[in-house]
């Protein structure tokens, strides 16, 4: 893990240089939070924060007329997530749930994980019933997603959506200060950094991160199935080829997302999707048949990496979703710690009481706190997994798999874990 700290503009630069602002009080908007990032994490906290009873500024990146590959009239987008019980009862108490497209959301009933692609290889299964709920999650895809966020935002109170990018950023005690390139100033009592893994709002506080580098690609892409799913989400940990999950979407189809070494990455993106299904079909045969590409054929990529965020607060500063933390998708759970970090959020805030502000130090530090155990367990298991199913040692695979068989006959401590991975609510239902 290398300890990297970005160089960047610091807080303390932008105070020295606050005189320097031109500030006129007629390009100036205020609210009690100021968000920068409108990715699906900064939109739902900017809905949350709202409905509790705060003025709020949405800062998104200037607009652009060009689309995403996958932005296609009824297309399927590569770009999906597997929302648990916390981000669906978030999601539901903004009113977004039910205001999205229910036919092209497919619930996950069961997941079945193994430790390799043969037949001797150990697994776990993973099952509502067992669970005592309806399902583990929610097959949801990002345009899906966004799409029901932006129709809420157009009617949210107290929440102004603001597009430009950031120049300088000041705090003092009476709150933050962000200029933006346009000239126009936003003053809020809190700035919330929700802008990736890039953050510039971690950046110009100066918060270091780790940060590992995976040496993986993830491929995604979508595919026709021979056979039904039956809600069924499989993936494969293999040492050579990395981790491959088949998500179930509506119908007969999958979404592929496939954690691959750079070298093997590099082969499947040289190869078209026709090639790549017969991959797939080799691998999930037995319980999938065969796989076709989904029509239009698109296919994207994306490196993986481990950022832990040296702290999640600063003076009026608090970061959430990947600006805060950037985990291996292998648990498909990234999308789910950022919208922890908003139910935390906005539940201190809450209870803040009448004689602190948003930007409160100890408010902070009790959103900080409150977060700390989750975040470290997601990124120690997720890290650990991808270690643990990285080497390929002959007595360690044996291991694995009588491990994972052993567990997979120990009840209790399954649903333990599924409470944790699937969401909390998951061991009451």
């Amino acid at each position: 893990m290398n300890d990297f700290r970005p160089p960047s503009k610091s807080v303390g630069a932008g105070l020295a240089a606050q005189s320097t602002l031109s500030i006129s009080s007629r390009n100036v908007s205020r609210s009690d939070i100021c968000i920068v990032g409108n990715g699906a994490v900064g939109k739902v906290a900017a809905l949350g924060l709202a409905q509790a009873g705060l003025s709020v500024t949405l800062l998104g990146a200037p607009l652009k007329g060009a689309s995403r590959p996958d932005d296609v009239s009824g297309a399927w987008d590569t770009r999906v997530y597997a929302l648990n019980h916390v981000a669906r009862s978030l999601l539901s108490g903004l009113k977004v749930w039910d205001a999205l497209d229910a036919s092209r959301v497919a619930p996950v009933e069961s997941m079945l994980v193994k430790g390799g692609a043969d037949a001797a290889a150990g697994k776990i299964n993973f099952d509502a019933f067992s669970a005592r709920t309806n399902a583990l999650a929610w097959i949801v895809e990002d345009r899906n997603l966004n799409q029901a966020l932006d129709a809420a935002l157009k009617f949210a109170h107290n929440v102004r959506v603001v597009y430009g990018r950031a120049q300088q950023m000041t705090v003092d005690a009476d709150g933050a200060t962000l200029q933006l390139e346009d000239g126009a100033v936003l003053k809020s009592a809190l700035l919330v950094g929700a802008d990736g893994a890039q953050s510039w709002v971690r950046n110009q506080c100066e918060i270091g991160i780790d940060y590992r580098a995976y040496h993986q690609r993830a491929i995604v892409a979508n595919f026709e199935i021979e056979r039904p799913h039956h809600d069924v989400a499989h993936q494969w940990f293999t040492a050579e080829e990395g981790i491959v999950a088949l998500l179930p979407l509506p119908g007969k189809r999958v979404s592929l997302v496939w954690s691959a070494p750079e070298a093997l990455a590099a082969t499947l993106l040289g190869e078209s999707l026709t090639e790549l299904a017969v991959r797939l079909s080799v691998l999930a045969g037995e319980q999938l048949g065969q796989l076709q590409p989904l029509q239009p054929e698109i296919v994207q990529n994306f490196p993986l990496s481990l950022i832990r965020s040296h702290a999640l607060v600063a003076p009026r500063v608090a970061l959430i979703g990947d600006a805060a933390h950037v985990i291996h998708p292998l648990a498909g759970h990234g999308m789910n710690l950022g919208f922890g970090d908003v139910v935390a959020l906005i539940k201190v805030l809450s209870e803040r009481g009448p004689h602190r502000d948003c930007g409160d130090a100890t408010v902070l530090a009790r959103y900080a706190r409150s977060r700390k155990e989750e975040i470290l367990l997601m990124q120690v298991a997720t890290d650990g997994l991808e270690r643990l199913f990285g080497l390929d040692i002959g007595p360690l695979r044996l291991v694995r798999n009588a491990g994972l068989n052993l567990l997979d006959k120990l009840p209790v401590l399954k649903r333990r874990l599924m409470g944790h991975a699937f969401g909390r609510t998951v061991e009451k239902n």
